[in-house]
């Protein structure tokens, strides 16, 4: 929520085996579970856990791929509610889930699994103590016949795992690691070793490093390796040998890879023919030339196709699809399967025939829109600010019960992403649709610290979180106001985790913006870098604003709870009870710091939600809030636009609040 970036697109994993596809639906009028489904073309979409059932991996707490296939009807899934793994089997006489793993009270966690033989080798991660940095992590091997203890295959070399893979002659397997105080697309490692006797042998690096990261690894054949990893400042893909040898098989100022957040995430799937299906993030139409040719010719859009590489020619040929934006893509023999979207197409899980070039939707649409005439159309815009031009997705209010045109100009919401390293897309938006169609422009903007734009965009915000990106955000709004596109006098910031520190940021620091949204948001930077948020980024602000003790007075200078008293306008800021990665605590203080200033806030804290809202009635309550908000500390827009029929937003009378 709040950021731009569908989940639809970011948690739905999808892998393709044989003629099947399988994937996780999301599910928020079933309590927000996830649920792993087989798509076939002689039986469709069926269940493949039972009722009930929650398909989740909380390793580091944003989770990874929670399934492997092990056949044509079957698979091993991490079952939310526990943490076991489970093989579960599809079939009207199917068994029950058997466990695979002993119970361990949700302390051992598992994800990213890969078939070897008649085990799942896979990433645990194990809670050794009652901090939330008490965690060690290993690659393990699984048993299918759920009789034996999960045994670990060898040293992994680093304190975060992820991307195991085994070469198609068993001889060797790979990984991606790294360590604090990095992030993994500051300088993830790609590691190889034999495989001797069952378990991993002596190890070594074969790309990364300090100042290139590898955000994905695949066989292409028993000596080499695909590896998307930005030597040059860009995810591009190599192919490299075990003997350390290194090819680029394309190179282009588009980035074919991203932020590894969550363990799974891919960016490229080898073919059989030989050829590669990559998504690839840049520019495309308008006058910037390139090796993907855009579906429209004019005007410019920044987005992800799906594009298909020769690795023998070196060419890099786009795919014609109506999409514009593209999740974690996979193959099976030369179809590939992913979610995708566009400004006029909701996210759906889409298979693509590389022989012909067809593109199916296996899912139809999961929300209700109104007719065409409502849907909100993205503007692809570039702004300047200092050395560089930042760039905005923005929307202009769209209803067609009020004639174009007429009255002052619109109100403004800016959207701040999360991440920082997240990227806004113009997939259709439910939430974007909720806002345009009353009234309200909207732009989201890819601020200093996106992906998408090469490293060199991704370092621009080091050292200076909660100054770039509050800078750039203030100056899209502001380049709005002055062309006259926006109310210069209604302007409003929201956004979630760190679109959420971004408005809060903005909100005691400028004077830009007249008031704001803020999800689950960090607040508390001194805190946080003492221990008060999960491991995996318990030293990220270590870049992002300095290293400790010596950058401890811009931790302190740059905290919101800190700065409560300076607060421009009036904010809302919902957090939910159970979020590891920005909890309650400082949500709570930044509260009472907003009370003693005597400065203007609605407080509403979601019980039994986490980081980022899964079920529909908090989702409901909490957008509900919104335009309560926005109503009240930007003024209505009058006349009053009569209201579509949005699903992901019914209107209902809210909840009694804290102020």
């Amino acid at each position: 929520m709040a950021g731009g970036e569908p989940r639809w697109l970011l948690e739905q994993w999808v892998v393709a085996h044989g003629d099947a596809v399988w994937f996780t639906d999301l599910r928020p009028d079933e309590g927000g579970r996830a649920v792993l489904c087989r798509w076939t073309a002689a039986g469709g979409t069926v269940d493949a856990v039972p009722a009930g059932w929650s398909v989740r991996s909380r390793v580091q707490e944003y989770g990874g791929r929670p399934f492997t296939i092990v056949s044509a009807d079957a698979a091993v899934v991490s079952r939310d509610a526990d943490q076991r793994l489970y093989l579960v089997t599809v079939g009207p006489d199917a068994p029950p889930p058997r466990p695979l793993t002993p119970p361990r009270d949700g302390r051992h966690r598992y994800v990213e699994g890969t078939l070897v033989g008649g085990e799942v080798w896979c990433v645990r991660e194990r809670r050794t103590g009652p901090r939330t940095t008490d965690v060690l992590r290993d690659l393990v091997a699984v048993p299918l016949d759920g009789d034996t203890e999960p045994r670990v295959l060898g040293d992994g070399g680093h304190r975060f795992l992820a991307g195991l893979r085994v070469a198609p002659d068993g001889r060797h397997a790979a990984w991606l690691g790294w360590d604090h105080p990095d992030m993994s697309w500051d300088a993830a490692r790609l590691r190889v070793a034999p495989v001797v006797d069952g378990r991993l042998s002596e190890h070594r690096v074969l790309a990364g490093g300090d100042t290139e990261a590898v955000c994905q690894a695949e066989w292409l054949d028993a000596g080499n390796l695909l590896a998307l990893t930005d030597p040059e400042g860009w995810w591009n893909p190599y192919a490299i040998g075990l003997d350390g040898t290194r090819r680029p098989l394309w190179r282009g100022e588009r980035e074919i890879g991203g932020a590894l957040w969550r363990p799974g995430q891919t960016w490229a799937a080898p073919l059989a023919d030989g050829r590669i299906a990559l998504a690839v993030t840049g520019w495309y139409g308008g006058p910037r030339p390139g090796p993907v040719p855009g579906r429209d010719a004019d005007p410019p859009r920044h987005g992800t196709r799906l594009a298909l590489l020769d690795p023998a020619r070196g060419t890099l040929d786009g795919l014609d699809l109506p999409y514009t934006v593209w999740g974690p893509v996979s193959a099976a023999g030369t179809t590939v399967a992913g979610m995708a979207a566009s400004p006029d197409r909701q996210p759906a899980l889409v298979r693509v025939d590389t022989a012909t070039g067809r593109a199916d939707a296996l899912t139809g649409d999961r929300y209700r829109t109104p007719g065409p005439g409502w849907l909100p159309v993205p503007e692809h815009r570039r702004f300047p600010v200092p050395g560089a031009e930042v760039h905005a997705v923005v929307y202009r209010p769209r209803n067609p019960t009020v004639a174009a045109g007429t009255g002052p100009p619109p109100p403004l919401l800016v959207v701040a992403h999360g991440g920082p390293t997240g990227r806004v897309t113009d997939a259709l938006d439910p939430e974007t649709l909720l806002f345009t169609s009353r009234g309200y422009a909207v732009a989201l903007v890819d601020y200093g610290g996106s992906t998408g734009f090469g490293r060199a965009w991704r370092d621009r915000l080091r050292g200076g979180w909660g100054i770039v990106d509050v800078a750039d955000c203030a100056a899209v709004a502001r380049a709005l106001a002055d062309e006259g596109t926006v109310d210069a006098d209604r302007l409003a910031l929201r956004g979630g985790s760190a679109g959420g520190w971004t408005t809060c940021a903005a909100l005691t620091s400028v004077d830009t913006f007249r008031c704001g949204v803020a999800y689950f948001p960090v607040l508390d930077p001194v805190a946080w870098a003492e221990g008060e948020t999960h491991d995996l980024e318990s030293h990220y602000l270590h870049g992002l604003i300095g290293p400790l003790p010596a950058a401890l007075a811009a931790y302190a200078d740059r905290s919101p709870t800190r700065r409560a008293a300076r607060l421009a306008g009036p904010l809302l800021l919902l957090q939910g009870e159970e979020d590891p990665v920005c909890p309650l605590a400082p949500a709570e203080r930044f509260v009472a710091a907003l009370t003693e200033a005597r400065a203007p806030h609605t407080y509403l804290r979601f019980p039994g939600e986490g980081h980022v809202f899964r079920r529909v009635g908090s989702i409901a309550r909490a957008l509900d809030a919104e335009l309560t908000h926005y109503a009240s500390a930007l003024r209505p827009v009058e006349p009053a636009p009569r209201r579509p029929a949005v699903a992901a937003a019914p209107s209902r009378p809210l909840p009694e609040v804290r102020t």
